[in-house]
């Protein structure tokens, strides 16, 4: 064969198969989309469980949850065992996987809201069945420990809500005006946008993509399983609570050794809470430890999302695709429909 006729079929070959490989990625791409649950309407119904920490003395807390749910014209049903009591745990990994799993299977449950965090629903991951759920999908709803029900739903192909929980609720709902009122609109489908407050430590830039995650520690206890969630493309929310900064530093470092940001479009800083301090100072804002860690990479990075364990605590769908604009003075976080 001449050198001509093998360029010529060379040529024709990358040119077939470079379009094969585009109409590849294109269709990946549109495979990505995550299913949306039916957002709720008046006389659906609410399942409240407890999938991991203790409840013990939080009986008002959760009726007050009840009665909230009805006020909204939703019905409530409370789980089981949501008061049961195993050591650090409400209920043993059986009993609060029975609760939630018979919340997963029942059809006329439109939506799983968890009635707190704390530490245990790692240890039921491995226990759940999502096939009646595949047929009637409904949104899980929680934040910190219930990352880990955020990122196992994710990899489902259904979007969740992150947001606050029954033991969130204070005795004036006043004080918590803001988180009450994205979640409403949130679980109703009305559109919630955000716009944050500035920080001179912010990353600017504009990107879009799927936005996920939650608690930083729950998302580097994820890392090498199968319910870690692959970034490519992602928008990533972090938030902690009571870790020392070395702890936050080392969480990092873990994630970026593995890859995880390698193909990330964008971070979304929340409220880093209750830090603990070290004998030997870190030296440096958490803020400043975000983005040195981080230095490597050249995606937005927003600081000042109010989510996380404070009460001022935003709504947020996961998995819905946002458009992430970050300024110095501002960043805007826009879901798209």
């Amino acid at each position: 064969m001449s050198k001509i006729r093998y360029f010529l079929l060379l040529s024709c070959v990358l040119i077939f198969f470079g379009n094969t490989n585009a109409q590849v990625i294109d269709v990946q791409q549109k495979q990505t989309a995550l299913i949306q649950p039916p957002y709720l309407k008046a006389g659906d119904t609410v399942a409240i469980v407890a999938p991991s920490g203790i409840l013990k003395n939080r009986n008002d807390e959760v009726q007050q949850a009840v009665t909230l749910l009805r006020s909204w014209g939703l019905n409530a049903v409370v789980g089981n065992h949501v008061f049961s009591i195993s050591d650090h745990f409400a209920g043993t990994d059986d009993e609060r996987c029975e609760d939630f799993q018979k919340a997963l299977d029942d059809p006329s449950v439109k939506a799983i809201w968890c009635a707190r965090g704390g530490y245990g629903t790692v240890r039921i991951l491995d226990k759940l069945d999502y096939s009646k759920f595949r047929n009637h999908p409904k949104w899980i709803i929680g934040y910190s420990d219930i990352t880990a029900l955020h990122n196992q739903v994710h990899n489902e192909g259904f979007q969740s809500i992150h947001a606050l929980m029954c033991v969130s609720l204070t005795k004036d709902l006043d004080d918590i005006k803001e988180s009450l009122s994205t979640f409403k609109s949130t679980i109703f489908g009305h559109p919630v946008n955000y716009t944050l407050e500035g920080s001179s430590y912010n990353r600017t830039g504009e990107t879009s993509g799927q936005l996920i995650g939650g608690n930083l520690t729950m998302l580097h206890t994820m890392l090498g399983s199968k319910t870690s969630i692959d970034m490519t493309g992602k928008i990533l929310f972090i938030e902690e609570i009571g870790e020392y900064k070395y702890h936050i530093d080392r969480m990092l470092q873990s994630l970026k050794r593995a890859g995880y940001f390698e193909n990330c479009k964008g971070l979304i800083v929340g409220d880093m809470s209750k830090l603990r301090k070290n004998t030997t100072l870190w030296g440096t804002s958490v803020e400043q430890l975000v983005l040195d860690a981080l230095a490597t990479y050249d995606f937005p990075i927003a600081f000042n999302m109010p989510a996380g364990h404070e009460k001022d605590n935003r709504a947020m769908v996961l998995g819905k695709i946002i458009e992430l604009k970050v300024e110095k003075n501002r960043s805007t976080l826009n879901f798209k429909n």
